[in-house]
């Protein structure tokens, strides 16, 4: 074994030592983690943390943190006394100070294989009733309108469209995969894929503002990291063809939601799907809410019974390797086992 492959381990703990700090869960128990943890000697605290304050209270001491949408900020990690590894129930990590993290060499994991499926079904979901206006129709029939409710210009068909993948990981590769039988084109923004690989896949690599100005579907499966927060914006979204549709499933920061509701008011882009919103939950009052253009889910791209299964799994599974001190797989910042970081994010997919 080389001394790297060492130093991806976490020192085993002592069994009675061992706390496991659960910042905040949307499941209605923690019996899967505690079936897996449990045995190792570890003791789950649980706390729906509110605030900053309560979340330095809860992990100050403990050993490992697993998070999942609670926002893990710099105050809170160097807070952390004796944690060794912090965990994710996702994939997107933008909730962790990864910087802080990093500074106090501790190490965060993600599951990145976790609703790879489910997100591009939703994906193709939201395009499908988008296009197909199925939405605004059934919501007319139910009220006895029973002809044609909208334009039949509005009823697109996906043949020879032009779709556009913000993101080339497994999500947004799965969701090319779906709309390949609708006989749809595909260009493809991503820096962090080669442009002959993005060939061999059969799409057109393609900068930023290439990819606005053809498609005629922009889909968005990149992270929440400096470049791509608000990477949707007044400038780009002017970009955008007048009968585009836009469709985020990653993180609603990724969007400028006030400027998304202006382009949608004024026509710069036809509608949205979009699973996802900045803030979450959305307002009450935002106007997206009464647009027959847009199609709004509840941050449920991810769900089905099979993903949160395996998503808690190895969430739990993780942190157990970190007890036995066994190597860590998926960890998002592995320069902290180094002297510098050396690694570039990928623009991969976050749920």
């Amino acid at each position: 074994m080389s001394k790297r492959d060492k130093s991806h381990y976490v020192k085993p703990m002592t069994v009675h030592e061992t706390k496991v700090a659960i910042t905040d869960f949307t499941f209605g128990d923690l019996k899967t983690e505690e079936v897996i943890l449990t045995p190792l000697g570890c003791k789950l605290v649980a706390s729906p943390c509110r605030n900053e304050a309560e979340l330095i209270d809860l992990v100050h001491s403990a050993d490992f943190v697993i998070t999942q949408f609670a926002p893990l900020s710099s105050k809170v990690i160097d807070s952390m006394t004796m944690a060794r590894l912090i965990v994710r129930y996702g994939i997107g990590v933008d909730n962790v100070n990864i910087d802080a993290a990093t500074r106090k060499r501790i190490p965060v994991c993600n599951v990145p294989d976790y609703c790879v499926d489910e997100v591009a079904d939703h994906t193709l979901a939201l395009i499908l009733a988008l296009t197909r206006q199925v939405a605004h129709i059934s919501a007319q029939v139910r009220l006895g309108n029973w002809r044609t409710v909208v334009p039949l210009e509005k009823m697109v068909v996906l043949k020879n469209k032009t779709v556009g993948l913000v993101g080339f990981g497994r999500i947004g590769r799965e969701v090319m995969q779906r709309l390949r039988p609708f006989k749809c084109r595909f260009v493809i923004h991503d820096p962090g894929i080669k442009r002959d690989e993005i060939a061999a896949a059969g799409a057109k690599a393609a900068s930023l503002n290439e990819l606005l100005q053809v498609s005629d579907i922009v889909s968005l499966h990149c992270p929440s990291i400096p470049s791509t927060r608000q990477l949707i914006n007044r400038d780009t979204l002017r970009r955008m063809r007048k009968s585009a549709l836009l469709i985020n499933v990653a993180r609603g920061s990724v969007v400028h939601q006030n400027d998304l509701i202006t382009a949608l008011q004024n026509g710069t882009i036809a509608g949205a799907g979009l699973d996802v919103s900045d803030p979450e939950p959305i307002n009450d009052d935002s106007p997206l809410l009464k647009m027959e253009s847009v199609i709004i889910t509840n941050h449920v791209a991810s769900c089905s019974v099979e993903a949160i299964k395996m998503l808690r799994q190895c969430v739990a599974e993780t942190v157990a390797m970190g007890v036995r001190g066994e190597p860590l797989p998926n960890i998002v910042n592995p320069g902290v086992f180094e002297k510098k970081r050396q690694f570039v994010a990928p623009m991969t997919e976050p749920r």
